[in-house]
């Protein structure tokens, strides 16, 4: 018996994919295989694939498939969170860093994946918990100086206890799949997808203490904006979430294997960084 009874697109937001949807379709139409999309997304692009809402797609697919880049892989892996369904990631445009595979490889991928020839690599994510509420991400939660306002001063609190005190641009808490994003620009290490723990790094520090801090999962974390901070946007895998203030406390929760990702064996997560960051060795001397 296959692994893949039903399938559950994420596609994305702009990019016309119809033809790689299309090729998912009659994947399905061969194999027996029910197609689900977001009723928004499936209309967009006028596709056969059944319309349904984002909550009954991710409880009924076997397998959701991002048709996308980083970003839509990561809206995939939300849509993941706390449901069974692994995701494979297609790129569709430029490098995605989290993708598996390219267009054409996508049919043999969905054979490989049916007949159980693949694994899968768990992802912790995090969420941040404050007076808007909570949200979640797979990459990073980012507080952010808001444009016109003074710099972030945010003091890091681990087992409710004071650490260290950042005055900067941003503070970032990455998870190991985000130390590759935000937070690597800014600085901060490369982090094994197969370490559990959370990373904070600042971004453009304007005081002596200016490295990263990273926490075993296990450990509470909490971030309280100081008083001499300005205000400050909250974003969680680069969306717009909410804001904070002085005096206001986000707490900052790790959830280890919130979300799977299909891997098939073609690239190892070294490889990819090597590719998406563009690394080299050091230079031999003559």
């Amino acid at each position: 018996m296959g692994f893949i009874g039903t399938v559950g697109l994420v596609l994305h937001p702009e990019r016309q994919c119809a033809s790689t949807v299309d090729a998912v379709l009659d994947w399905g139409h061969g194999r027996g295989a029910k197609v689900l999309g977001m009723a928004e997304e499936v209309d967009r692009i006028g596709c056969r694939a059944v319309p349904v809402g984002a909550e009954e797609m991710t409880a009924a697919a076997d397998l959701l498939i991002s048709l996308g880049g980083d970003g839509t892989m990561l809206r995939a892996l939300r849509l993941a969170v706390g449901g069974h369904a692994p995701v494979l990631g297609v790129n569709v445009g430029r490098l995605g860093f989290l993708a598996e595979v390219d267009i054409p490889e996508l049919p043999s991928a969905l054979d490989a994946i049916d007949e159980h020839r693949f694994t899968v690599e768990q992802r912790s994510g995090v969420r941040a918990g404050f007076e808007a509420g909570h949200e979640t991400a797979l990459n990073d939660v980012v507080l952010l100086r808001s444009p016109g306002q003074r710099s972030a001063e945010v003091a890091v609190r681990v087992q409710e206890q004071p650490f260290v005190r950042y005055t900067a641009d941003a503070v970032v808490v990455a998870t190991p799949t985000g130390s590759t994003a935000y937070s690597f620009s800014a600085g901060g290490p490369i982090v094994s997808p197969n370490a559990e723990g959370l990373l904070v790094t600042p971004v453009a520090p304007h005081a002596v203490f200016n490295r990263s801090v990273f926490l075993s999962a296990g450990e509470r974390l909490s971030l309280e904006v100081l008083a001499h901070s300005g205000d400050l946007a909250v974003e969680a895998d680069g969306r717009l979430v909410g804001h904070v203030r002085p005096g206001d406390v986000i707490e900052v929760t790790m959830l280890p294997a919130a979300a799977r990702v299909v891997r098939l064996g073609h690239t190892t997560f070294y490889q990819r960084a090597q590719r998406k960051l563009r690394l080299s060795g050091s230079a031999e001397p003559d």
